[in-house]
This record gives C-alpha cells, structure tokens and sequence, in this order.
C-alpha cells in the first residue's frame, strides 16, 4: 500500500525540518493554556455528548449518551423465568472476566486456600491486557519513589484521584514488578540485569518498565499458564449477564450466558470478583478505539443494577496516537512508547505542535485542534485526517536499529502495508482507549454491594480524571491482587442465604416510572457492528465508519 503521493508531499516537509527540531526542545505549556487547549478541544467538554442518568444511584449524573443507553435498560432475562433454586456452579470465589485483572485475582484468592471460578465472555486472556504495549510503570530505581509516583499520578489524574487508592496503587508498585519476574515475566534489562526504564508522558522519572512492545501479551502470557499449572477452573464464552444477590442483600454469584449453546446457566458464589474491563466498543463519541472486541462495559451495567456508585464516569481517555493509515489498522494503539523515545509530533508542514510527552488529555487535544481549528492536518485519499508522528527521529536519537529492537511489532504491523516506520513518520489521530471512571471501589477493591469486588479497568476512582501511561497495567495487577485476597477472606466468613432477583424487578420498576421504558436491552456483551457501518459519521476530523 505504502502512502500516495499527496500524503508523500507532506512527508517531504516532515523531513526538511528534522535537522532543527533535533536542536530544540519543544517547551510544556503552561497549567492555563492546558485548560483553554481541553475546554476548546478535547471531547470530554463537548456538553451534547452527554446526559443525565434518570435512574440508579448515579442519578442527575452526566455520563456519554452511549454508556446511558445501556445503563438506561432492561436486563437481558426476565426474573419470573428463573428457578433460582436450580444451581449450575457453586464456588468460594467467582471472577467475572478472564483478562489480566481476573487472572490475577483468581490466582490470589486460590493462594489463600478459596475454590475459584473464572467466567470470560470471549477465550481466556482476550481482553485489553494483551493489547497493552508500552509498558507497566513502578517507582524501584534509586532517583524514584512511590512519593514521585503518587504526585506524578494525582497530577495527571487532574489531583482528583481518591488519595487511598492512588497511594494503594504506587506503593504496591514495586512488590509487583518482583511477583511479576518471579513468575517468569521477561522484562528488558541491561547487560548487568539492571531493568530498562523510560519515560512517559507526564511522568517525573523514568520507570516504565518494558518487555519490548508487547508489555501485556508477556505479562497475560505468565499470568495464564500459571493459573493452568494450578488447575484454576475456566468457563470460556461464558459472559455475565445479571448478579445475583441473596435475601440479605449480599452479592451472591452471578447469571451466565453460554455463547455457544445459548443458554443461561446460574453461579452461586460466596464472593463476586468483577474484571470486566472497559467501554471502548462503545465507540464514544464516533471515535474509533484500541480496545478489544469485548469491551462493551458489562460490569458497569451488572454492577449499576445492583445498586453499585460510578465515578468519573463523564470522563474517557483518548489515546492521542491512534492509527489514522492504513484504515485496515485504523484506530489501532500506537504506544506511547515511540514518544517516550524521541518521535515528535508534526504537522502537515513539518511544524512540531506540543511537547510530546504532555499528558494524554493534552495531547489528543492539541492534535484534534490542529486538525479541526487550524486545518493543519494530513488528509488521506478517503477524507480521514491526522497529524505525523515522526518516528525516525528515534534511530536518529539513539541509533541504527534501536527501532527494531524495541519496537519490534509495530515494525512489523505497519511493514504489511509497505511503510517502514524507521524511515518514515506514520499517521495518527486520538482513538478511544480507556475508561477513566467505573464502579467506586476501597483500598480492598470491595464496592458499597457487599460480597462484590471491582479490579481493573471497571473500577474507578484511582486515576482521577485521566490515567497515565503504565499505570493500567498496574492497576490491574495491584487491585487484582487486592480483590483476591480480600474477596477470599470475605468468602472465608460469610454464608449465601437464598438467592434472588428482587433487585432486578425494583430495576424494571424504575425505568418504566421515570418514563425511560423497557426498550432497551443490556448488557450488550458483543458489539454490532452491521447497523454501524451504514452509517458514516465525521467525528472530530476522522471519517468514521
């Protein structure tokens, strides 16, 4: 494929002013141009995206249409036509959701003695956790701690971050980087042993730690064979569809929807492990996304129902280097890395906009601005539009074949399409990437439902309102293992008295009062994408499809 002629044009500015954007360091702006560039760019202020929930405990909240109209529904299951009597598993501890969250959490409860099952909407490990690249970020070098940690992470998170938990997150940080390697995780390291760090955006020190570009796949790769090697039970294409609560109010298992049979089958459990992951099949916005094909925000809704808090749910983080070419790849994550080691981004004519190492938010706002207000992005043949991200900047910085060797599959996705990212800048614009908000949790990953634990991506609360790179990786990883222990322990004292569906009834009830209706249905567990695609929807400069 390579790039036509009209996008080679802009290259050739791109590599004109190379020579004297080495010599100079783009400057970071100042706390109050940061607020003009978000209030006038990025998506989170656009007040016609969102709305206010009119049921629930989030109620007179705004969160983005998309999310609402799933929160805003009627279950999949009518309560009357379950026996509930009629139990299909019966476990200590059930995990919902069998991505890097729920696999560290399973493997934590069942240290502690508890029977764990593993319920996933898609194969064990298909989630975000493989799709994360650059790295896992964790204060162990002698120039750092988890003091810097924590004030880089509040400042990030716009210092609303709930203090216990970003302080739970940076603390545990470096116990995990030594758990990780102790099960076999192959992290980057010196000839010495000493471990590679660089930075990320916003962060004071360098301490994103790497396994090249495929930081998750490693980290889900270990993680999942040492839960096979204990024998973890493992219901695949088994997502949730309802959670189940017990006469006392206590969360007690969950409803499941076997993909393959079509048929729902009921777990009855001590304690509830949610790791359902994000939003970003939502496609918020009309932005395209990073994430996987089952992040349709299903704990939310599970979790909503039975009366659980959200917060910060009217903020999404958007990738600032989503692939913009080739559309085959469109959306697609380019991490954060490649800026971490030196690319710059430029305009169509060669111009370098903002430092590239400002926080997510800044950056998906200073590229949307350049596309949008000053008209200075690079137009494909099909309309999309976008800005370059010059990586050849980095063998240049730090010699032939660093790119190849740290970036090793990203040289080979964008090589399919006959454009060598070592020798020239690739496309990119914002993409939908991460949920920022989710289901409020304590500093032991437990929600206001008793019995029912948060971990990863559906959790909220410890990165404020924008999350930092490395940072997810992490938070999966800490509250993970936090929500095990603690899910264990809860399993280990308490008793399931009869089950039921009382609170899903009282739900039903409510949309039909407040005037929202039944027409809806939710969770949506699998995107749709055949209505979707009928439809093209410019969004932010980007054609959509």
């Amino acid at each position: 494929m390579s790039y036509p002629e009209l996008m080679i044009e802009s290259i050739a500015r791109v590599e004109e002013t190379r020579s004297s954007r080495l010599k100079q360091i783009m400057p970071r702006i100042t706390l109050e141009e940061k607020q003009i560039l978000l209030e006038n760019f990025h998506p989170d202020y656009k007040s016609e995206s969102f709305r206010k929930l009119k049921i629930g405990p989030n109620r007179g909240d705004k969160v983005p249409h998309e999310l609402a109209d799933l929160l805003e529904a009627r279950s999949r299951i009518e309560p009357k036509d379950f026996d509930l009597s009629r139990v299909d598993y019966e476990t200590e501890v059930l995990v919902i959701g069998g991505g890097g969250a729920g696999t560290a959490a399973a493997l934590t409860a069942q240290e502690q003695g508890i029977d764990v099952i593993i319920a996933t909407k898609l194969r064990w490990g298909d989630s975000n956790t493989i799709m994360a690249q650059g790295g896992i970020q964790a204060a162990d070098k002698e120039n750092d701690s988890p003091v810097r940690h924590y004030i880089d992470l509040v400042g990030g998170g716009g210092f609303v971050n709930i203090p216990e938990l970003a302080r739970a997150l940076v603390f545990d940080a470096p116990m995990i980087i030594r758990w990780l390697e102790s099960l076999g995780v192959m992290f980057d390291k010196e000839p010495d042993g000493t471990m590679k760090t660089v930075h990320g955006g916003g962060t004071s020190r360098k301490r994103m730690h790497s396994c090249r570009d495929y930081t998750g796949m490693e980290i889900m790769r270990v993680l999942r064979d040492e839960a096979r090697n204990r024998g973890i039970h493992v219901l695949d294409f088994s997502p949730a569809v309802e959670i189940l609560l017990d006469e006392s109010g206590k969360c007690a298992g969950a409803i499941l929807y076997d993909l393959e049979t079509e048929e729902y089958f009921i777990v009855k459990a001590k304690a509830t492990i949610i790791a359902t992951g994000g939003m970003g099949r939502l496609h918020v916005q009309g932005f395209p996304t990073t994430n996987h094909y089952g992040a349709t925000a299903d704990g939310l809704v599970l979790a909503y129902r039975v009366g659980a808090k959200l917060i910060f749910m009217d903020t999404v983080q958007y990738h600032p280097t989503g692939v913009a070419y080739p559309e085959q790849i469109l959306g697609q994550l380019v991490t954060e890395k490649v800026r971490g080691m030196g690319a710059q981004l430029v305009n169509n004519e060669g111009f370098q906009f903002i430092n590239e190492l400002e926080t997510r938010d800044i950056v998906s706002a200073a590229i949307i601005r350049e596309c949008t207000d000053r008209n200075l992005g690079v137009v494909t043949p099909t309309g999309m539009v976008g800005v370059w991200l010059d990586t050849p900047m980095i063998d240049i910085k730090h010699g032939s074949g660093t790119t190849q060797r740290t970036l090793p599959a990203m040289v080979r996705q964008y090589m399919r399409y006959q454009i060598d990212i070592t020798k020239q800048p690739i496309l990119v614009y914002p993409t939908q990437h991460y949920q920022n908000g989710g289901i409020l949790i304590d500093e032991n990953a437990q929600c206001s439902i008793p019995g029912l634990f948060i971990a990863g991506e559906a959790s909220g609360g410890v990165h404020g309102r924008n999350r930092l790179m490395g940072n997810s990786l992490l938070d999966i990883l800490v509250f993970g293992r936090r929500a095990g222990k603690n899910a264990a322990l809860y399993a280990s004292t308490t008793k399931v008295n009869s089950l039921t569906l009382k609170h899903l009834e009282k739900f039903h009830q409510e949309l039909i009062e407040s005037g929202v209706g039944l027409e809806r249905v939710s969770p949506m567990l699998l995107p749709d994408y055949s209505s979707h695609l009928s439809k093209i929807r410019r969004k932010g400069g980007v054609i959509i499809a």
